[in-house]
């Protein structure tokens, strides 16, 4: 046991995963009974991210003058929704280059619920402001959630500039210490879980099912990696930083990211690393982090425009320039406020796929293989908000490279200046 503890807990995860391959594979179907442990670690890292959204997200604002919300909007917006459209951009490109959907064998088979959006504009839109946020609480209506918060928080820092109270603020503030340290104590039963999850699902679909759509998912690893590889070294000349020890700083966030396939629960972790091993300010950090969650989802736009391009190919359907485009578009509006949890990628799907008259069935070919490809969809959804947090940061002359290159800890500085 006292071995055990020496291993960091990254490095536990790792071990849990492959454990986990391993034991699915061998036993299959008779260890799929342990996935309840599993679902047990994810509703402890759940039950938080609500509160803990709204929070961070009434914090970072509620702590802004309306000028430097303003500014920051401006950049987080241009970055975001930048970032998406390439993403997108390079799923097409890569699926037209590898052609995975040539050849595919057609094994389809029946997929129910899964929600398609059939509603105009004016729905979509509507679906923003929450009627009431309870509700929106209690569904985990994400992006109504921040809509609130943003507001509430942009209200906070009127009465912070015209009646110099922080009470609220600074209640909200201790509030949100309480839920990172009540998920910090949660992480470390991360390795249990997480072998749980990896054991069970292996031994439900089998290692085999990747044989029909490794192209895709080749494909798909390949645009994303790259993708993913091209914004480190950005991120790291921008800001000036070790590329290596960029790589190193926010490995445990990749590891949850990857493991969980969920963007929701990488959240807390996102944000407690971001402050002490990357440096990122709280001012940023508590506003980035979770606005990019819902709004900055590169891994999604870019699986749904190769998933397009995919279908296309398989149904002999040539798209043309135009066509192309709206895939873009399509694929990049889908990610806003999308499911940010896993399988959530095959519901985004269902929404775009009968806007631009490809039959929805067809959805089930990739169903099979969407814990895999959720691996690499939350890889960038999950890494790119991070990276892009440190580039506002830098920008804002909140970027702590003292912390960043560990020659001080956040705990060392917060304690210099009390």
């Amino acid at each position: 046991m006292r071995a055990l503890r020496k291993i960091s807990l990254t490095n536990q995860i790792m071990i849990a995963m492959v454990l986990g391959i391993l034991f699915g594979a061998v036993f299959q179907k008779n260890i799929v009974g342990i996935k309840l442990v599993g679902d047990l670690f994810l509703r402890l890292i759940q039950m938080s991210v609500v509160v803990l959204i709204m929070g961070s997200v009434i914090e970072a604002v509620g702590g802004l003058e309306i000028k430097e919300l303003r500014k920051i909007g401006v950049r987080l917006v241009l970055w975001f929704m930048g970032s998406t459209v390439v993403a997108a951009a390079i799923g097409i490109v890569f699926g037209l280059v590898f052609k995975p959907g040539v050849g595919l064998e057609n094994t389809l088979s029946e997929v129910n619920d899964l929600a398609v959006n059939e509603g105009g504009l004016q729905e979509v839109v509507l679906g923003f402001i929450p009627q009431n946020i309870v509700s929106a609480m209690a569904e985990a209506n994400m992006i109504q959630v921040i809509v609130f918060s943003l507001m509430f928080g942009l209200a906070l820092s009127v009465i912070k500039s015209d009646e110099n109270s922080t009470h609220i603020l600074d209640w909200i503030s201790s509030f949100n210490n309480v839920v990172l340290r009540m998920v910090t104590m949660i992480m470390k039963l991360a390795p249990i879980g997480i072998f749980s999850l990896i054991a069970a699902v292996v031994g439900d679909i089998g290692i085999g099912v990747l044989g029909t759509l490794m192209k895709f998912l080749l494909t798909f690893g390949v645009a994303a990696v790259l993708y993913l590889l091209i914004w480190f070294v950005i991120t790291a000349v921008y800001c000036k930083v070790s590329l290596p020890r960029l790589i190193k700083n926010i490995w445990r966030i990749t590891m949850i990211a990857v493991t969980t396939t969920s963007s929701a629960i990488s959240l807390p972790i996102k944000i407690e690393d971001g402050r002490e091993k990357l440096g990122i300010g709280d001012r940023i950090n508590k506003l980035v982090m979770p606005l990019g969650m819902s709004l900055n989802s590169n891994g999604l736009s870019m699986y749904l425009s190769l998933s397009i391009v995919t279908f296309a190919q398989f149904f002999s359907i040539e798209l043309g320039i135009g066509q192309l485009a709206q895939a873009v578009l399509l694929s990049t509006l889908a990610c806003l406020g999308t499911v940010v949890v896993p399988g959530g990628g095959l519901v985004a799907l269902a929404t775009v796929m009968p806007m631009l008259g490809l039959p929805t069935e067809s959805i089930a070919l990739l169903a099979g293989i969407d814990w895999f490809s959720g691996v690499f969809r939350t890889l960038l959804n999950v890494d790119i908000d991070v990276l892009v947090a440190m580039i506002i940061a830098s920008d804002e002359n909140e970027l702590n490279l003292d912390i960043f290159n560990g020659t001080k800890s956040y705990t060392e500085l917060m304690e210099q200046k009390e």
